[in-house]
């Protein structure tokens, strides 16, 4: 789209200007007609600004950056009209920013808190004194980038970190190349910790060069402004695009990018083969110290680095701008492996790898010991956040899908930022001190102290057989409400791209992975296990639900019912759980199998021969396999209902007819004859079943394995003791 010429911004904007022709390297998303709905209402321009730059991840990073308007208002203590600033607040994402994360200040206030700025030793004391300076108390709490925005006289300001502009900031010689492509209309400030100090050498730099556009900030990003919110979007955006078009330029002048292909990739399927075969592993060691979720990228941007000639001497560099820190750690670990390398011995693996795990966390305990300081946090997880697989692609592990995806994310816009310093200079990280003093600041750790208590199952990844409907969908929901990952399956796609569809509507992107599956089909089952190591890293739950029923008399049971039968519930439950201990083992941190079998596993009934001698074959089988894993700490348990009729497939087929006919009733009788017949003269639903094998795998009855729990109202013929 072509920009609309704005008097106020062409009038503001020095020479350096694109013109008015298309972005090549940004998006302009910006709505003439959109816009001029909000006219007079700041904060609403604010938002609408921010989601606009937020919707670009060439302008800023998920979660990162900040954006502010300021505007008189009338103070609600004196009626008379003083100045606020409305800025993000602490935490948010400027892309998805509404009203509600915004913390508004009065300006006159924060400005004043100079006054009693006792230097940059106590910092972090002048957090607590923003909330002094709150002018609507529905706000979010202020973020440390508050003074950033509050000294700089601008009514808009974009604070962002645009790969392109911190490849310039990150350069060996940022700042002349900044100079030089700018004319001198972007001032410079060098790498400082955000924080009430930098808000004032924002303002210092902005008096000793007034008229300039923009400020680049040494190896962390870009602060630009204007005084509508138009003006303010189109600045960030052409400042960026200049940045963008001067790297594009530049690349290969100086030789291949990253020195050019050391090696070359695999063919896609094969590097997802790999892939999968390997991220059980990998998991395994990374979750020494507490269960990891991940995520695996073979992106081109990130095969490029990865295959690089210098992949060895920019890897340990680490990254330089401190979102990219912060979510993606001191540096990566580079898998000494080869991408054609026969992954199927797992022993031989593990031994490859542990020396190299070790080494990583006594290099990270290292670099506590050197930079902490008398009141630094507790060391932290010792154990690698990004992992690169030469010819492979990437995996990341974090303690939920959602921040191990958007870590992928922050170290491609590291690679990103590693490739444009290179083209134009020569890449410079944060120095290891700095990047201590920002992974152990006291405010992040008190952020982290802050975040709610994990909820029983997270960091743990279920695969329920039959999840898209029923019984199974239950459990699934169950599972991530409680905070686990799941692997939604189904022989039917149509009703798993139905069930797919609600999960991403009730949990995000982040919870659930689909995978057709059929329990008869090992090739399937195979690919559903690959799936699952492929979207969260493995496996750790596997609920054996699928199943049909039959009920026939013995002379009506044919060959092929009962072939049916038993492959499905017995054959399947045997399949599914073998590729899903076996994925366990790779991983070495235990696990749960839960078997849906049935109260007719252990009552004797009329018209059941194939069916009930199928579920006591499940249940048998749940024993011996109970007995086989647990020097695995795998637990295997059983949970038996009974007449479970709402949403469920086990009425299809003649069921519900056959078990009418065997009691002497009608279907529409069904029901209500289950529920008298219990002890407790209740009906069973889908979430009771559900809850039955939370109960399992929730951590209450982590030292159970073997057993069998009732979940049938009470049929006194099928207790146990």
């Amino acid at each position: 789209m072509n920009k609309t010429s704005n008097p106020s911004v062409e009038n503001s904007l020095t020479n350096t200007r694109l013109g008015d022709g298309d972005f090549k390297h940004v998006s302009y998303l910006w709505d003439e007609t959109k816009a001029a709905d909000l006219a007079g209402d700041e904060v609403a321009l604010l938002i609408y600004r921010s989601n606009l730059l937020g919707a670009d991840l060439r302008l800023t990073n998920y979660g990162g950056g900040n954006t502010s308007c300021k505007a008189m208002t009338k103070d609600p203590l004196t009626g008379e009209q003083t100045e606020v600033m409305w800025v993000k607040g602490s935490g948010g994402d400027i892309g998805t920013l509404k009203k509600s994360g915004l913390a508004a200040l009065y300006v006159d206030r924060l400005r004043s808190l100079k006054t009693v700025y006792r230097g940059i030793e106590f910092e972090d004391e002048m957090v607590e004194l923003f909330n002094h300076c709150i002018y609507d108390l529905a706000s979010k709490a202020p973020s440390i980038d508050t003074p950033l925005h509050g000294f700089l006289p601008f009514k808009h300001i974009d604070h962002l970190h645009p790969d392109a502009a911190i490849a310039i900031a990150a350069a060996k010689d940022g700042e002349k190349i900044t100079k030089e492509l700018f004319g001198g209309t972007i001032g410079w400030v060098e790498w400082q910790k955000p924080g009430f100090d930098l808000g004032l050498q924002l303002k210092q730099c902005l008096d000793e060069n007034p008229g300039i556009r923009g400020i680049m900030l040494g190896s962390h990003g870009l602060f630009t402004w204007g005084d509508t919110a138009y003006e303010s979007y189109v600045n960030t955006l052409e400042v960026v695009e200049r940045c963008a078009e001067y790297l594009a330029d530049n690349y290969g002048k100086k030789g291949e990018v990253f020195g050019g292909a050391k090696i070359t990739s695999l063919p896609k399927e094969e590097r997802l083969k790999q892939a999968a075969a390997l991220a059980p592993v990998l998991r395994g060691f990374c979750s020494s110290e507490t269960s990891m979720i991940g995520h695996f990228t073979d992106d081109s941007r990130v095969l490029e680095f990865i295959n690089s000639n210098d992949l060895g001497r920019l890897a340990p560099l680490g990254t330089s701008c401190p979102d990219h820190f912060l979510r993606t750690k001191i540096s990566p670990l580079v898998l000494p492996l080869g991408a054609a390398d026969d992954l199927s011995d797992t022993s031989a693996i593990k031994a490859i790898l542990a020396p190299e795990f070790e080494a990583y966390r006594k290099m990270y305990a290292d670099y506590y010991n050197t930079c902490k300081h008398p009141n630094s946090p507790a060391i932290r997880d010792a154990n690698p956040v990004v992992l690169l697989y030469p010819g492979i692609g990437m995996f990341t592990f974090a303690k939920a899908k959602q921040t191990a995806r958007v870590a992928a994310e922050f170290y491609i816009n590291a690679i990103n930022v590693m490739k444009g310093s290179e083209a134009i200079s020569e890449y410079t990280s944060l120095p290891r001190q700095e990047a201590f003093n920002i992974e152990y600041w006291l405010l992040e750790e008190a952020k982290l102290q802050r975040m709610p208590k994990p909820k029983s199952l997270s960091g743990r990844i279920a695969l329920i057989t039959g999840s898209a409907g029923g019984i199974g969908k239950a459990i699934a929901k169950k599972f991530a409400d409680e905070g686990a990952c799941v692997v939604i399956n189904d022989i039917n796609e149509e009703r798993l791209q139905s069930a797919t569809e609600e999960f991403t509507k009730l949990y995000g992107k982040d919870t659930a992975a689909a995978v057709i599956l059929d329990v008869t089909n090992l090739e399937t089952i195979n690919k559903a296990m690959e799936g699952a190591a492929l979207a969260f890293g493995g496996v750790d739950i596997i609920v054996n639900n699928a199943g049909i029923s039959i009920s026939k008399s013995i002379p009506d049971h044919t060959l092929a019912d009962w072939d049916k039968l038993y492959d499905i519930l017995v054959k399947g439950q045997f399949l599914v759980s073998q590729a899903g201990i076996a994925v366990m083992r790779k991983q070495g941190i235990g696990g749960d199998v839960i078997n849906i079998v049935s109260k007719n596993s252990i009552v004797s009934g009329p018209n059941n021969a194939g069916y009930g001698s199928a579920k006591a074959a499940q249940s048998h089988l749940t024993r011996l396999m109970a007995a086989e894993v647990g020097v695995d700490k795998i637990r295997v348990n059983t949970v038996n209902p009974d007449a479970v009729i709402a949403d469920s497939n086990i009425w299809a087929g003649g069921w519900a007819e056959g078990r009418a006919k065997a009691y002497g009733i009608t279907v529409a009788e069904l029901p209500a004859y289950y529920a008298k017949r219990t002890l407790l003269n209740e009906m069973i639903l889908p979430e009771d079943i559900a809850n039955a094998c939370f109960a399992f795998a929730g951590g209450l009855l982590n030292k159970s394995t073997g057993n069998i729990l009732n979940v049938d109202g009470g049929v006194a013929m099928a207790f146990v003791r």
